[in-house]
């Protein structure tokens, strides 16, 4: 069976991220999209607008000396312009090592990705890491 069109863009995303291609990425995010970065560190808020969005990526793989790793693990569709992902993450910085499950709640209009809604197993432990 084929991938549903809204898995595979996010597909794309996580690849796309993962290569550091910041052309791919913007083809696939609207002008305008958000991402809301749970917590309370230097890193939480919400990035509004493709650059911030891209900056904020930027910004993960400068504080982590480019140690900052995404696995995809799963996606999950509704057929309504949603797919949630469940992905690993990890990185080191500072003497100290992340490793988690993570995810993020992709919305899509018009096949582009207009928020990502990030979500973290441990949000303490997310906030000291990046203290």
């Amino acid at each position: 069976m084929a991938e549903h069109p809204h898995a595979a863009l996010v597909r794309k995303g996580y690849d796309a991220f993962s290569r550091g291609d910041t052309v791919a990425l913007r083809s696939i995010m609207t002008a305008d999209c958000t991402q809301h970065v749970p917590g309370s560190s230097p890193m939480s808020g919400d990035f509004k607008g493709v650059e911030a969005v891209l900056g904020y990526y930027g910004q993960l793989a400068a504080e982590t000396n480019g140690t900052f790793r995404v696995e995809l693990e799963h996606l999950f569709v509704d057929g309504r312009g949603h797919v949630m992902s469940v992905h690993r993450f990890t990185a080191e910085r500072a003497g100290r090592r992340v490793d988690m499950t993570g995810g993020i709640m992709f919305r899509i209009v018009g096949e582009k990705i207009t928020d990502l809604d990030e979500c973290v197993e441990d949000i303490a432990a997310v906030d000291e890491f990046w203290a």
